[in-house]
């Protein structure tokens, strides 16, 4: 799909706050109401803009720890790969899981609030995906980086 500025400038703007209204988007992108409005309808239909969400803070809602889990299997059939997936949809903590190249297999990022609590995950975890050869758990210490904003400058 090919963006020109003004697609751009939208997603820019609502990148940094969604709950704008197109009012207030329009008057940050420079053009007026409708045709804003119709831009920000065709993102959304062409599933460039996927939803609108707030951010929530993890360590104010009690679930301040971020583990990263790194999985390693013999097994890469589809099948197990489906359970795979069920198995980290069902997991609300859950909030990440990617498929890896290299020698890693599968990335998974887990918020929990704490120890105890990504025990009682992990335990669960294991018990529905079986063929597991290696999971290691890593505790994040400080996150020095967070954003959900892609740089635009390149599409």
């Amino acid at each position: 799909m090919k963006f020109d500025d003004i697609d751009r400038r939208i997603l820019k703007t609502i990148q940094e706050d969604a709950t704008l209204s197109v009012q207030d988007i329009s008057d940050k992108v420079g053009v007026t109401t409708n045709p804003c409005w119709r831009r920000i309808k065709k993102l959304e239909d062409e599933g460039v803009i996927k939803k609108r969400v707030a951010i929530l803070d993890p360590n104010k809602i009690g679930l301040g720890m971020t583990v990263f889990v790194t999985i390693r299997t013999e097994n890469h059939s589809t099948s197990w790969l489906d359970i795979l997936s069920k198995a980290v949809q069902i997991i609300p903590e859950i909030v990440e899981c990617h498929r890896l190249g290299g020698k890693e297999d599968y990335l998974l990022k887990v918020q929990v609030g704490g120890i105890e609590h990504y025990d009682r995950v992990y335990k669960r975890f294991v018990d529905l995906v079986p063929g597991l050869n290696d999971v290691s758990s890593t505790f994040s210490m400080q996150k020095i980086k967070y954003s959900t904003a892609f740089d635009l400058s390149e599409i």
